[in-house]
């Protein structure tokens, strides 16, 4: 056996050859030298130069480039300068924001690259996939996806599905031996395990050459972007309509074509909603990327989105909810009618039974069940026969319920033939009396109740070379079982309760039979284990039966890939949204299928990995939640973003126009300047501190919401614009306050501007939580409210009462009363919603 003397967190163990040395560091040096690494043509990624470019390119700047020109033209070359400064400012926050979620996905991008498994130097390590170089020894098994061309040199069992090659369905078996051993990247390992020695790497492969790439996938544009997407744009064309309405009145009013177009751009530059993308996009980039430092890789950032939305878990059974240990816990011997335990796996009576199960198994065992079937041989049987016999010829795991035959030799022709597999399929195989086979199922039953996985054991005896097309023609003699115990994880029955809190159902799909599933399941906290539904039945059913089993039923047992992508596509019709948890090749169907397809990171396959759209990277289930409520989390906060913008952009746009169309004694109150300011407020507040808002407590306690809902439905849009209309009322009142109180354009401005920005500074406090009071929500820690809030009041005292400021934004400084008047009518204008809540809370009713 090779073992890897370094770097502990890669160390690997297998049976390998001895001879088998692999490549030196040197030799690999030299190799990659000559061949380069194992890549394909680089996607394109854009450097800094090209994100900045792209955000010049938005309409906001734009905007800002257009008012800079008309102020230059006129001659106000102070303005011009703000308006340059601004336009940095706009630029700067809009790269550090798309610059760090560049950076949040590159990083999700390298951890999503997977493992490769080769010797080098005589030891077994795991390296990136693309360090491998020509001339590499790299052993794959199953479940794998091969990721260079090469020719076999050792295996086992060994198959490959090379339908993304050729279009075949059907898995070819190769070896060493074979005519055909040589084996391609982009294909999938069905079963066995194989070393090969690297021939063709990167753009020279077989894949390479026809150009495919897993890079060129394109990625799907989820329910929510399209939603904001269509948002913007009506916002977009209704700023275009008011923009050219706005140039034409005070055109025909005061003839200035310049003026008119100062004043249409500053409105146009009010209605745009600018930050929703930027938020949308900043979001979903940090939401992923928080979630891969708590150990769960994201593949597409948007799918932070549907997590949220998740009403039901599909998950396995092995690995996911129990541990995968797979301790021989039993033996029942057929011949002496006898359960023998742990302490007695020495007694001679089990030695034979001991020895078919062992021989039954790959003689590199990958499998956990194999693996400690290896090692019980080894320690009880008084001679190991394993360097003395090859395996010849093999059957491998197939049937519904499956089996599998090994048939070894050795020099002097000796036969073990040995078989093992689900009990029902040994049974079917073997010429016993009804009577036993009813005996054996007895106890079958017994042992599943009490939780645990039960394979049967037959040997045969075969002379000759014309072996049986199928293995279960042999004529096979019942030796017994060989019961394992795979315990539920630690703590496994909270997760399951957090996620009925959650309001999300719960199905357990396993090729594992019934009783041991529903001991299992019930062990683990899953309720409503009485009906079972096996994979056979489930393949028979209508599309309407089918939907109506997926419903109501919590196990599903004895499932193959078939049935199982069945019961998630019927799941996905009757409207639910679907997390479909696996670690195997036989969950690779329904992974795709799923909205969620969930791998496990640790001990899942190469080919759960790349169907699934998250990889839980130590393959705990309690990441799952974590990752549900991150996402929803993540909605709610993008909505409280949303909502925040739509009540603060509608006073904006107003008291620009309504003096202006109303007639009144200031009409242009504000010019781009202000108009500059507020969005240079408003741009952090909507992305990066509500981004950072934690979620509320009663999060996880709510039904998870409907996908068809959009990200703002009829009551909310209709409360945010009620917020916004009635801050409107106030600025409006601090207008008129001021006219009537003999202020003149700058006080008056002053006054509209300060209690602006003071409704604007209670809005985003209030806006934390849509049913808790704000008070309630300061106990939810975002030091970022503090740090925004904190510095855009420093800038308004700072404009008020410190004269460049003060001159270069045309207002005066505010008496203490005044400044009072402003803050009170900012008050009384937003936190009116704070009595909206109270009423909610009271009727149990969050919005």
């Amino acid at each position: 056996m090779i073992y890897c003397r370094t770097r502990k967190e890669n160390v690997m163990s297998y049976n390998i050859p001895g001879h088998l040395k692999g490549l030196t560091e040197r030799q690999v040096m030299a190799s990659r030298k000559e061949y380069g690494y194992n890549q394909m043509n680089a996607v394109h990624k854009s450097t800094g130069l090209e994100l900045l470019v792209r955000i010049v390119k938005e309409p906001m700047l734009v905007l800002l480039f257009a008012i800079s020109i008309i102020y230059l033209v006129i001659g106000d070359y102070g303005e011009a300068l703000f308006m340059l400064l601004a336009i940095i400012a706009v630029s700067a926050i809009s790269f550090y924001q798309d610059n760090r979620s560049k950076k949040a996905l590159e990083a999700l991008e390298k951890l999503n690259e997977p493992l490769s498994v080769v010797i080098r130097d005589a030891m077994v390590v795991k390296i990136p996939t693309h360090e491998i170089v020509v001339g590499d020894l790299c052993i794959t098994e199953e479940g794998n996806l091969i990721n260079a061309d090469g020719r076999i040199i050792h295996s086992n069992d060994f198959s490959v599905n090379e339908a993304s090659l050729t279009g075949e369905s059907l898995s070819v078996f190769k070896s060493s031996d074979a005519e055909d051993r040589q084996v391609y990247s982009g294909t999938i390992v069905v079963s066995g395990l194989a070393i090969f020695e690297v021939e063709r790497i990167g753009k020279n492969t077989r894949v390479g050459k026809i150009g495919e790439s897993i890079a060129a996938v394109k990625e799907e544009v989820s329910p929510l972007q399209l939603q904001i997407r269509k948002f913007v744009k009506v916002m977009a064309i209704t700023g275009i309509v008011v923009f050219l309405m706005v140039c034409a009145f005070n055109f025909y009013h005061t003839g200035d074509l310049l003026n008119s177009l100062l004043n249409g751009l500053t409105l146009a530059m009010s209605v745009l909603p600018e930050e929703i993308p930027v938020a949308f996009t900043t979001f979903m980039a940090l939401g992923a990327w928080k979630l891969m430092r708590e150990g769960i890789i994201i593949k597409r950032s948007a799918i932070v989105e549907t997590l949220g939305s998740t009403t039901v878990i599909c998950t396995d059974k092995t690995g996911t909810i129990t541990e995968n240990s797979m301790e021989l816990k039993q033996l029942y011997d057929y011949r002496s009618d006898e359960t023998f335990s742990e302490a007695a796996f020495g007694d001679a009576r089990v030695s034979t039974l001991i020895a078919y199960a062992m021989w039954s198994s790959e003689p590199v065992p990958f499998d956990p069940m194999e693996k400690t079937l290896h090692r019980v041989y080894e320690q009880t049987q008084a001679k190991d026969l394993r360097s003395e016999y090859r395996l010849f010829y093999e059957y491998p795991l197939e049937g519904k319920p499956p089996m599998m035959t090994h048939l070894f030799e050795n020099t002097t022709g000796e036969r073990i033939i040995a078989a093992k597999g689900a009990p029902e399929a040994i049974l079917a195989a073997c010429r016993l009396p009804a009577a036993e086979k009813d005996r054996i199922r007895n106890a079958v039953e017994t042992f599943g109740q009490q939780g645990y996985r039960v394979l049967g054991v037959a040997r045969s005896v075969f002379e000759g070379n014309r072996f049986p097309e199928k293995q279960q023609a042999f004529e096979f003699e019942f030796l017994g079982l060989v019961v394992f115990y795979d315990p539920p994880k630690k703590g496994i029955d909270s997760v399951f309760q957090h996620i009925y809190d959650a309001g999300i159902k719960v199905k357990v799909i396993t090729g594992d039979n019934a009783d041991t599933t529903r001991s299992i399941a019930s062990q683990a906290g899953i309720k409503n284990t009485a009906e079972v539904a096996e994979g056979k039945e489930i393949v028979g059913y209508t599309d309407a039966e089918l939907e109506q089993v997926s419903g109501k039923t919590v196990l599903f047992t004895r499932m193959f890939p078939e049935a199982k992508l069945a019961v998630v596509n019927a799941l996905k019709r009757r409207g639910e949204i679907v997390a479909m948890l696996g670690d195997g090749v036989n969950d690779g169907p329904a992974l795709k299928a799923a909205h969620i397809g969930v791998a496990m990171g640790s001990k899942g396959t190469e080919i759960a990995k790349a169907a699934a759209s998250l990889v839980i990277t130590n393959d705990d289930l309690e990441k799952l939640v974590t990752g549900i409520a991150a996402g929803r989390r993540i909605y709610s906060n993008i909505k409280k973003a949303i909502r925040y913008i739509i009540s603060i952009h509608i006073p904006i746009i107003l008291s620009v126009s309504l003096p202006l169309f109303l007639g009144w004694a200031f009409p242009q109150i504000f010019t781009p300047v202000h108009v500059i300011f507020l969005e240079l407020v408003m741009g952090p507040t909507c992305s990066i501190v509500f981004e950072n808002e934690p979620m509320e407590k009663n999060t996880m306690k709510l039904p998870p919401r409907a996908m068809t809902d959009t990200f703002l439905n009829g009551r909310e849009l209709f409360i945010s614009i009620i917020q916004g209309l009635v801050i409107t009322a106030g600025v409006l009142f601090a207008y008129q306050l001021s006219v009537r109180g003999g202020g003149n354009a700058e006080k008056t401005r002053a006054m509209v501007f300060s209690t602006l920005i003071f409704a604007n500074v209670m809005l985003s406090l209030v806006n934390r939580s849509f049913f808790y009071s704000m008070f309630e929500s300061v106990k939810n820690r975002n030091p970022l409210f503090g740090i925004i809030n904190g510095l855009t009041l420093a800038l308004l005292l700072a404009i008020l009462y410190v004269k460049p400021f003060s001159v270069f934004f045309d207002v005066t400084g505010l008496t203490l009363p005044e400044l009072s008047a402003a803050i009170l009518i900012a008050a009384v204008s937003v936190l009116w919603f704070e009595l909206y809540k109270l009423l909610k809370r009271n009727q149990k009713s969050p919005l």
